[in-house]
């Protein structure tokens, strides 16, 4: 088992703005007498190719630059692998995305040197990590932050549009897709009940932070070894709009068409239409059995 760090770099990350940065990262953690071995993505999705093949020739410590995206594809590297017991890998994140909503829950600085000083510190926690697979062609996707069905997914399908405007692209990308969003009827199934109608949105959480800083789910009632859940349906857009502060103020309970509750697992019937992304990243369409699994992989948090 090697020591030193696997650092993977997406230079595509925050608008491929950050290479710069880069050099200071290196800077300070080399004065910081950290080990390391570094190595930058060259397409989609290489993160998590990149994960397996270095757990493969021993490595357990594995810090991500970039953002939500970057993260999400070496967690799928992580529970992809069958190595070793995935809870016996660190993640650690230097952040430099666009959205950085992961980050947000830990309170992990964007400021390069306040991020190495978490990861000197060292303090770990296990994560609970959100597995999603596809009935029809068996795919799984993992997720370590929040996914969503129907109309957050519609919004991340379209926000490559908005890119320009940084962190403030989903709302824009929100407001511009709620002209032509249409929801569409499925089947929800919980371990508890059932929902037949017009789906507007499900997101399903595992910490507080998606779309830039809202706040989907009710995480003021989070507890591990469940995902907070919330689902809309039959609301109007012009009451969409009127509540969309409360989506960045915590208040999604507030809003009558919403319904929060906690879950293990969730599944769709007859679902042809509606999109579904984990993470901010666009998976497809199809049912899906969503499901938990607890305490998957050490986060370095601050």
């Amino acid at each position: 088992m090697k020591s030193v760090w696997y650092i993977i770099f997406n230079p595509v990350s925050g608008g491929g703005k950050n290479k710069k940065t880069i050099t200071t990262i290196k800077k300070l953690l080399v004065s910081h007498q950290l080990r390391f071995d570094f190595i930058s993505t060259e397409y989609t999705h290489h993160e998590k190719l990149l994960v397996e093949k270095a757990i493969v020739n021993g490595y357990r410590k594995f810090i991500c630059i970039g953002g939500d995206g970057t993260l999400h594809h070496m967690v799928n590297g992580i529970m992809n692998q069958n190595q070793i017991a995935t809870e016996k890998i660190s993640l650690a994140v230097i952040p430099i995305g666009t959205g950085n909503d992961w980050v947000k829950n830990y309170n992990i600085s964007s400021n390069p040197a306040k991020a190495i000083q978490t990861i000197i510190k060292n303090k770990v926690i296990y994560q609970d990590i959100g597995s999603i697979v596809f009935k029809e062609s068996q795919q799984e996707e993992f997720f370590m932050n929040a996914a969503g069905i129907g109309f957050d997914a519609f919004v991340v399908k379209n926000i490559a549009s908005f890119s320009k405007w940084g962190s403030l692209a989903y709302i824009f990308a929100a407001l511009s897709s709620l002209k032509v969003y249409q929801p569409h009827q499925f089947i929800l199934k919980t371990e508890k009940d059932n929902f037949n109608s017009k789906m507007f949105l499900i997101s399903i959480g595992l910490c507080k932070f998606s779309g830039s800083g809202m706040q989907l789910t009710d995480y003021k009632r989070h507890e591990n070894g469940f995902f907070d859940i919330t689902y809309i349906s039959n609301i109007k857009i012009l009451q969409v709009i009127r509540h969309i502060f409360k989506l960045y103020l915590g208040g999604i309970n507030k809003i009558k068409e919403s319904q929060c509750f906690r879950e293990k697992t969730i599944n769709t019937v007859n679902n042809h239409s509606s999109y579904i992304q984990a993470d901010g990243e666009l998976l497809g369409k199809g049912d899906v059995s969503i499901s938990l699994i607890p305490k998957a992989i050490q986060f370095i948090i601050s």
